[in-house]
């Protein structure tokens, strides 16, 4: 059966991106796609996909005219006749359901500046006088959107977080596929006196709470890996921002290869992440994977994967107070048993 899997991009790898290129060697399906940086996919482990990946044409760096582009190149993209089915595989690729069939979503936010993170975007990354254009341009899209979606064939989302959300959007219902997550390939070794985080740096991920909590704790480590856009002057500016914030004992890692980030993950103490109403997180899982306590907020799909007191800790509520006070209980738990977490987390991290 032919298959073909459509992310909107693959410059940024995060999350959604690896999935596609996951399901694309499971499914031993074509890609198309826009933007491609075949160094960072190969660094992420998918050499032999590489051949499989088609651009349909390049999207600029800058929001809001890289997502407003995507959703034009898809609209436009016609498959008939050529694959058995195809799979939606990111949000801002919504638009090929219309010209390709029989189609799957498999939805990841959905399409999170919408409608999630719609306010957050508005209040704290842009001007005044952006903002009338912006709402605009949010209730054009939505309209569009939605549209677009009721010619989607088939819907599965990838978290009970993400399914609430396309029954209050979309009016239906998508089963749950989680993320699958090679945990195999992940190992557990003794840790080697650091904690890690694995993020977009982005705002909603909070990395900023995370520099506060370990600028009180100045005899910890943190190393946090983190993706961003480059191109775009407003994550420039951001990730300058936060390197300039970060304390001497926090340590900036951008665009590991794959083997690097799984010794990271086997090194660690633990697992942290701030991501504000968080899609699913698959970080987490991969830190589980490795044996490795996660603290993470006690929302979004944090709650589905991280059970609470058993293979990490889920926080009520995400400030540097709190992150603290839950480092210290983690060590404490594994000061005379360093390996209270190992077998939990691992089994754990097998069910996805």
């Amino acid at each position: 059966m032919k298959t073909a899997v459509l992310p909107h991009a693959l410059d940024h790898i995060g999350g959604a991106e690896i999935l596609a290129l996951t399901l694309a060697r499971g499914l031993g399906a074509d890609v198309y796609t826009t933007n491609v940086d075949p160094e960072r996919i190969a660094a992420c482990g998918f050499t032999d996909v590489l051949p499989r990946i088609r651009s349909i044409g390049r999207l600029p760096a800058r929001a809001p005219f890289r997502q407003q582009l995507a959703l034009w190149r898809f609209r436009r993209l016609n498959l008939a006749g050529r694959y058995d089915r195809v799979v939606i595989a990111s949000d801002w690729a919504i638009g090929a359901a219309v010209r390709n069939h029989p189609n799957l979503w498999y939805v990841h936010g959905p399409l999170n500046e919408l409608w999630e993170f719609r306010d957050q975007v508005r209040a704290e990354t842009l001007a005044g006088w952006m903002r009338p254009l912006f709402d605009i341009w949010t209730h054009f899209n939505r309209f569009i959107v939605k549209r677009y979606a009721r010619r989607v064939d088939r819907w599965v989302c990838n978290s009970e977080n993400v399914q609430g959300r396309i029954a209050r959007i979309f009016g239906t219902t998508a089963p749950v596929v989680h993320p699958p997550i090679p945990t195999a390939a992940y190992r557990y070794a003794p840790p080697r006196g650091y904690w890690l985080s694995v993020n977009r740096l982005v705002g909603h991920k909070r990395i900023e709470v995370q520099l506060e909590a370990f600028r009180q704790m100045p005899e910890r480590r943190l190393v946090i890996v983190g993706s961003y856009e480059e191109g775009t002057r407003q994550f420039e500016e951001y990730k300058k921002r936060l390197e300039e914030l970060a304390p001497p004992n926090v340590s900036f890692r951008h665009w590991v290869p794959d083997a690097e980030l799984r010794r990271l993950y086997a090194d660690c103490i633990g697992f942290i992440a701030t991501s504000e109403r968080e899609d699913f997180g698959m970080a987490a899982v991969e830190a589980m994977a490795s044996g490795k306590p996660v603290v993470a907020p006690g929302d979004g799909g944090y709650r589905e994967s991280v059970i609470d007191g058993k293979t990490g800790l889920l926080l009520p509520k995400m400030d540097a107070a709190h992150l603290t006070s839950a480092v210290a209980a983690v060590e404490a738990k594994l000061r005379p048993n360093p390996l209270c977490y190992q077998a939990a987390c691992q089994k754990r991290a097998a069910d996805f």
